[in-house]
């Protein structure tokens, strides 16, 4: 079953009205959003598996299709 998260990407990605700046631009908001969240489930008494991550791969993979390039990584990000 797909999650909000996966069928949001999608829905980006088919979206005609939008450039491929916007979607990007929709797709980090996603990605800033679902690490985020990841973090915030390291830093607690959850399980391994949290659902994050595979959110992260989803979104990652629509970037690379529209070919984003990965951003720059600081110290207080995953």
């Amino acid at each position: 079953m797909a999650t909000f998260r996966e069928m949001r990407v999608l829905e980006i990605l088919e979206d005609g009205s939008l450039t491929k700046d916007e979607k990007i631009a929709d797709l980090r908001k996603i990605e800033s959003e679902a690490r985020g969240l990841q973090r915030a489930a390291s830093e607690s008494p959850m399980g391994d598996d949290d659902g994050w991550q595979d959110d992260l791969r989803q979104v990652r993979l629509a970037l690379d299709k529209l070919g984003a390039k990965e951003p720059k990584k600081g110290a207080a990000t995953l």
